[in-house]
């Protein structure tokens, strides 16, 4: 024989024996026998009638996973249970939902269980999710979660005053002080009769990018420490409470932020507000006037984050519970269902693949508003990846609302968060 059929022969026999493997590994997250799995879930109740189609379509096409979808509350309280039942020791969810800044802290704790080799196994198209997507659901360069029901921070706004008073939407950081002037009204008394938009305080995710977009370093490359009580932070810090002080706008915090953010905003109270993707079906099903989205300003770039929740398999479930899991994780995050749940949910489509389909076109036409985020899905990041970042974000929010709301001295507020930020991250 010669030399270059030996060749030939020897690869042929190699990718028989890749694929005599890869069918070996596939094996061994088939699911061989009936089985009872838990799927923990944030989606509130008018999300049900989803939810239960979903799982019937998903059950139909696999008889013998039985799926129990169980509503957990928010991020916050299915985030209690989870921990409370991993150190318990007691029954967990087969799969659940974590909202996206859990990712490291869960990944660092061993929680999750490795995903890769089941992709692998099972050829699952990982990389349709764009760079941004995966990287905002890995930890350690190993896949620990996948994207779910993704989400990114936007200002919605009210085009009808727009159109009617011509008002221009902020394409930079440098236009926001022209735009609050623009696009709020004062009374005669000098209180606030429109703002021209609401800041949420409630979540230090909503007001991060103008610092990111403004090349503040929140966390360090040394993971121990924080660039917020420099001068670019605290250029940004000020501008905010500038803005607020001016009643421009206003800083929502405290109990009912969020519910009393949104009624404003229906009832015209402000021009806009900044929010989650996932909320478009709310306003504009709710407001009598045509709801826009605008992307965040920013100057040396215009980036934002990743937001929303992923999905998970518990780690120290039996194996038999993991493949069933890996099969309804897949399916929830498959081309087909991916679709489905923005058109029921108001969650962005995640998949690139999609976006650039006739179904994601139809979804344009459906919802024109959404093209501002189809047009910049290329500059969505992920969040933070720290363990000690929840901890972090708390102390951020805390220290700007009290400077705020209450007064006070920006960069001295700042200097001093930035020594508390230190030690949460250096804890």
């Amino acid at each position: 024989m010669s030399s270059i059929r030996q060749a030939v022969a020897a690869l042929a026999l190699a990718a028989l024996a890749a694929a005599g493997a890869g069918a070996q590994d596939a094996k061994k997250y088939e699911v061989k026998a009936p089985v009872k799995i838990q799927w923990w879930h944030a989606l509130e109740a008018q999300y049900a009638p989803l939810v239960d189609k979903v799982v019937a379509d998903f059950e139909k096409a696999n008889p013998n996973i039985d799926v129990e979808a169980v509503y957990q509350g928010a991020y916050k309280d299915l985030n209690e249970k989870l921990i409370a039942a991993q150190a318990a020791g007691t029954t967990l969810p087969g799969l659940t939902v974590a909202n996206t800044p859990l990712v490291a802290e869960y990944g660092a704790s061993g929680l999750c269980e490795v995903l890769d080799p089941y992709i692998k196994a099972t050829g699952f198209d990982v990389k349709d999710f764009g760079p941004g997507l995966t990287a905002s659901t890995s930890y350690g360069g190993k896949q620990v979660s996948l994207p779910f029901l993704i989400s990114t921070q936007i200002m919605f706004y009210n085009k009808d005053m727009a159109d009617a008073e011509k008002i221009k939407l902020p394409e930079t950081w440098a236009q926001m002080d022209e735009f609050m002037k623009k696009a709020s009204k004062k009374a005669a008394d000098g209180s606030a009769q429109r703002y021209a938009t609401v800041i949420p305080g409630w979540d230090q995710w909503y007001f991060e990018p103008f610092y990111l977009n403004a090349g503040v370093s929140l966390v360090n490359k040394d993971m121990e420490t924080t660039d917020l009580g420099g001068a670019k932070a605290v250029a940004v810090a000020r501008k905010l409470k500038q803005w607020c002080d001016e009643k421009s706008a206003y800083w929502a915090y405290g109990k009912d932020a969020s519910s009393v953010m949104r009624q404003n905003f229906i009832d015209g109270k402000t021009f806009s507000v900044i929010h989650t993707t996932s909320l478009y079906n709310m306003y504009a099903d709710t407001c009598k006037f045509k709801v826009g989205m605008h992307y965040l300003p920013g100057d040396a770039k215009r980036d934002s984050e990743v937001g929303g929740s992923v999905l998970l398999i518990p780690a120290k479930n039996s194996q038999e519970v993991k493949n069933a899991a890996w099969k309804l994780l897949t399916y929830l995050t498959s081309k087909e269902v991916n679709m489905y749940w923005a058109r029921g949910t108001g969650y962005m489509p995640t998949r690139e693949s999609v976006t650039k389909t006739a179904e994601g076109q139809a979804f344009l036409k459906e919802k024109p508003a959404f093209k501002a985020v189809f047009d910049n899905i290329g500059h969505i990041y992920p969040r933070i990846q720290h363990p000690a970042y929840s901890a972090f974000a708390k102390i951020w929010m805390q220290e700007m609302a009290k400077v705020i709301i209450e007064g006070g001295d920006m960069e001295a507020a700042m200097k001093k968060a930035a020594v508390l930020l230190d030690e949460a991250l250096q804890d």
